[in-house]
């Protein structure tokens, strides 16, 4: 092709033109194959068919006239025929793939051994119907000459094996097998007898096992090629498992004693593996006198001539040491210890820094063998602590664990990250000693290394804090100074990656830190950066991660000062925040408050700053809102919260009302209903919410004894005596174990009269209930709230809105009436100071000290403010 010329000598003369002219031609030269790719005419309609052919009729006729497309769509469609009408397909169809299948392709070959899969699998007909109709067509395509299509249709056929009755298997499968693992027979056809033998094993009894397979195994055994032999050999597992330890012991075992010595590499390596898996068969003088020789010879050649089979003894090498354990003498014992440890650094002292593309292509595959065998290591190594005895971990394998842990290569230290928690699980009182490791993971550069310690990090964590499983040993963390400064530098580069869901789960799995570190080191470390992913991260998952695991460090804080100031924090910067995410972000914040702390807690703290979003100018935030008005219904009781309820059913009035987004009303039509449905509990313990009240006042508990622990802290201190760390550590203990919870708990009560009984007001509800139920049958629900467009005055007569309490009310409701009216957000106060008053309802925890009361007077209770502007 000519070069393009430049703008400057660019001209438009004939011979300029020429030139493009060529250009374009051998473009389209290019494209002519994409053209004569596309179907003529007469190819489609050749693919075309009457749209009035029944499905049978279709199938009939694609798989005579049509073409292998079409064919292999009706055989891919067969399992539907066949729970539709399979007599008709049995009759019609069935014989026709079987045409079809004789001169398939290797596409059509493997849906007809699926679709013949997933009909046995279905059970769409009997087994007899099955064998009958479907069976000599598997059993005839087992040796074809492709590969990958006789193992598909092999796989079925080992499927089938298992539901067929043994008169079957004996006279179709069994009797022509004898002929067909003869060594005049093809290789493919001697490879597939040793699989199906390998499969009857289980469906004979010991005596036609003995007499009519274990000739055939022997004999395919001694085959003179060197993959019959293999396959063979993998297969005498199954088949040790049928016939009883003494036949194993006099047949079997002989035969892989002989294997074991096998010319061919893969034969060797068979025999070690299937000697492996069959330990648990044999007695311990087998174990002494046979396996064990075996074994030793097979680590003594790996090094020396045989490296293929580094690989497979370093991941079996943690089972061999558990099964021959008993029999090992002392030096025995050493031995394969240090052969263990030998593997652990296989390739290491090698490395020099080298350039990859400089380095023999053998090298690099020797290599890339030894990194295997180092990460078999890495998984053995549980094995191994066992084999030496936890107690002997600092002695005999923590320096192999170090260097596992720092390995140069990434699948190893991966391997070791996801062992770590069972290494931990089985030092137990030593788990002390792979502090550091643990920080060396955490710091890993690689984040996959990461992901696979964090799993686990809250049960590894807890097992250091306590020190194993030993409740006599004391906390061992605090001796850890690096542990914090690991788990921020983790979370910041799980943040700086693309890699959010590991970011996520950190953050998930930081929920476990009140239970290891103090409540201190959570709030000046973990709390505002929580406070930052919430408000700067653009991953929905991690925010919402973040927020819930702030709520669990609220909900363990020891210290009302700090827990008032994170309060008010989430109020100003979320609640009240200038981004419309931001307040989204806060009603999931709020929907995990509801989960994780007691009723009276919500109350008192969130409920108003939650339903004065209602008010909010951002329809999605009106709408989330929405969702979450019958959680936070659920948060009242009566008749203590009863003027907390009229300020609800006012918002939801006035959202009713004003409502102008279509999306939102829609939503809060359905949301009246749903809360207009819903049953309020009450002060006491009712049967219906029994086990919710008794959760709820389980949590109250737990909250109360949180503030105890810091009045008690605080005379402590004041009388300037040492703070029993003893104590708070045995009520740290009530917090995270729940006890039962106390007759009563008292609570401060503010509004209605507390003696109000709980009968009455039950006896108001369903008295209210009923004129509510009379007034939906004859309002305007029916009518898709017609008589609603009377409440775009400001003053207006609702005949009738559903209320949020279920109370129905049927009177004038003045719009900017200021009895309902609140403070401003401006009200709160900017500074974030801890000894600032938070506003609250009036409903709250009992506080033992309340520095705040005046009197014994609670304060008037708050109403939600009305916003001019919406």
């Amino acid at each position: 092709m000519h070069p393009p010329p430049s703008a400057a000598a660019m001209d438009f003369s004939q011979n300029s033109l020429f030139g493009y002219t060529e250009d374009l031609q051998e473009l389209t030269i290019i494209e002519r194959p994409v053209r004569r790719s596309l179907k003529t005419p007469e190819e489609i309609e050749r693919l075309t068919v009457d749209e009035d052919l029944g499905d049978i009729e279709r199938a009939v006729y694609l798989l005579s006239a049509g073409q292998d497309i079409q064919g292999t769509s009706v055989i891919a469609n067969l399992p539907f025929l066949m729970r539709q009408n399979p007599a008709e397909t049995l009759r019609r169809v069935l014989p026709k793939v079987r045409e079809v299948l004789h001169v398939a392709g290797v596409e059509m070959q493997l849906t007809a051994a699926v679709s013949f899969l997933t009909i046995l699998q279905e059970e769409s007909v009997s087994v007899h119907t099955y064998a009958h109709s479907f069976l000599q067509t598997i059993l005839l395509h087992l040796e074809h000459r492709d590969a990958g299509v006789s193992n598909a249709w092999l796989e079925t056929l080992l499927s089938v094996i298992e539901v067929l009755p043994k008169d079957t298997l004996r006279h179709e499968i069994l009797n022509p097998l004898v002929s067909k693992a003869q060594l005049s027979q093809t290789v493919q056809s001697r490879l597939v007898s040793c699989k199906i033998l390998g499969k009857l094993t289980n469906k004979f009894d010991a005596h036609t096992i003995k007499r009519e397979i274990l000739p055939l195994v022997k004999s395919l055994c001694q085959d003179v090629e060197y993959e019959v032999r293999s396959c063979m050999c993998r297969q005498l597992e199954n088949i040790a498992q049928g016939i009883g330890t003494d036949l194993t012991k006099s047949v079997v075992l002989p035969e892989l004693m002989e294997l074991s010595r096998d010319e061919g590499c893969s034969v060797r390596l068979a025999a070690f593996e299937t000697v492996v898996n069959l330990l648990d068969v044999f007695d311990t003088d087998d174990r002494s006198q046979t396996i064990l020789p075996l074994v030793k010879s097979f680590c003594e050649k790996s090094f020396k001539a045989d490296e293929s089979i580094l690989i497979s003894l370093s991941f079996h090498l943690g089972k061999l040491c558990h099964g021959l354990y008993g029999i090992f003498t002392p030096d025995q014992h050493l031995r394969f210890l240090e052969f263990y440890k030998k593997l652990c650094t296989l390739g290491l002292q090698q490395e020099n820094g080298h350039n990859e593309n400089q380095v023999p292509p053998q090298l690099l595959e020797q290599e890339k063998k030894y990194i295997s065998v180092r990460k078999n290591c890495a998984y053995n190594l549980p094995a191994m602590i066992v084999f030496v005895d936890p107690k002997n971990f600092q002695l005999e394998l923590y320096s192999t664990f170090f260097c596992l842990c720092h390995d140069p290569e990434v699948p190893v230290r991966y391997t070791i990250a996801i062992c770590f928690y069972e290494v931990s699980k089985l030092l137990n009182s030593g788990v002390y000693l792979i502090h550091k490791e643990l920080i060396t993971l955490l710091q890993d550069e690689s984040l996959e290394v990461l992901d696979a310690l964090i799993d686990h990090l809250p049960e590894i964590l807890e097992l250091m804090s306590t020190g194993g499983e030993s409740s006599i040993q004391e906390s061992k963390l605090p001796s850890l100074p690096d542990l914090i400064p690991a788990l921020t530098a983790a979370e910041q580069r799980a943040a700086a990656s693309l890699k959010w869901r590991i970011h996520e789960k950190l953050l998930q799995k930081y929920a476990c830190l009140p239970h290891v570190i103090s409540s201190d080191q959570i709030y000046y470390r973990f709390l505002q950066r929580m406070f930052t992913i919430m408000m700067t991260n653009k991953v929905l998952p991690v925010q919402k991660a973040a927020s819930r695991t702030l709520c669990i460090f609220l909900r363990y804080n020891r210290k009302q000062e700090q827990r008032l100031e994170v309060i008010q924090k989430l109020i100003e910067q979320l609640g009240q925040g200038k981004s419309y995410w931001n307040r989204l972000r806060f009603l999931d914040t709020c929907e995990f408050i509801i989960e994780l702390f007691s009723k009276s807690f919500f109350c008192k703290y969130f409920f108003l700053p939650v339903i004065e979003l209602t008010h909010d100018p951002v329809a999605n935030v009106r709408m989330k809102l929405c969702y979450l008005l019958p959680k936070v219904k659920s948060t009242l009781k009566i008749p203590e919260d009863k003027h907390l309820l009229q300020q609800l059913e006012m918002c939801v009035r006035k959202l009713l009302c004003q409502e102008k987004d279509k999306d939102v009303l829609a939503i809060v039509k359905r949301t009246v209903l749903e809360l207009d449905r819903m049953e309020m509990s009450m002060d006491a313990f009712q049967n219906k919410f029994y086990e919710k009240d008794l959760l709820d006042q389980e949590k109250e508990r737990e909250e109360l004894l949180l503030l105890e622990m810091e009045q008690l802290e605080k005379e402590k201190q004041q009388d300037g005596r040492p703070v029993n760390e003893k104590t708070f550590e045995k009520k740290r203990r009530d917090i995270k174990t729940p006890t039962a919870p106390p007759k009563s708990v008292p609570t401060a009560v503010a509004g209605p009269s507390a003696s109000t009984t709980s009968t009455s007001a039950s006896k108001e509800i369903k008295k209210s209930k009923l004129i509510r139920s009379q007034s939906i049958n004859n309002h305007a629900f029916h009518t898709k709230y017609g008589n609603l467009d009377k409440c775009s005055s400001k003053t207006s007569t609702v005949a009738y809105i559903p209320s949020a309490s279920g109370l129905a009310k049927t009177s004038t409701i003045s719009l900017t009436d200021d009895s309902f009216r609140t403070r401003n957000a401006s009200s709160l106060p900017p500074s974030f100071s801890p000894s600032t008053p938070l506003p609250s309802t009036s409903r709250g925890t009992a506080h033992p000290v309340d520095p705040k009361s005046s009197g014994g007077k609670e304060p008037p209770p708050r109403k939600a403010t009305l916003k001019s502007n919406p």
